[in-house]
C-alpha cells in the first residue's frame, strides 16, 4: 500500500497513533502534520500517522510544540 495514500479519517488516525482527535486537529493547525482534505474531512496517510507518533515521542522527551516544529523542519531540510 502507498504510504502517502490518504486512507484514514481522523477517528481512525487518532486510534492508530494513540492520540486524541482534538490533538490531531491542533497539530494540523500548527502545521506539524498536514493531512489531505476531502470536503470538510481530514484524511491521514500512513506517513502522517508515523509523523504523529514522532511528534508524540518528541513531546514525551520534553520538547514543546514549537521546538518539535523546528526539529521536524530541520530534518526535512536535511533530507
Amino acid at each position: 500500500m502507498d504510504e502517502d495514500f490518504p486512507a484514514y479519517v481522523i477517528s481512525i488516525a487518532a486510534q492508530l497513533s494513540g492520540l486524541h482527535p482534538q490533538t490531531l486537529r491542533q497539530y494540523d493547525r500548527l502545521g506539524l502534520v498536514t493531512p489531505q482534505r476531502s470536503g470538510r474531512y481530514r484524511l491521514y496517510s500512513l506517513r502522517d500517522i508515523r509523523r504523529l507518533e514522532k511528534v508524540q515521542t518528541l513531546s514525551d522527551a520534553g520538547l514543546n510544540l514549537e521546538g518539535i516544529r523546528r526539529v521536524m523542519e530541520l530534518e526535512e531540510q536535511v533530507e
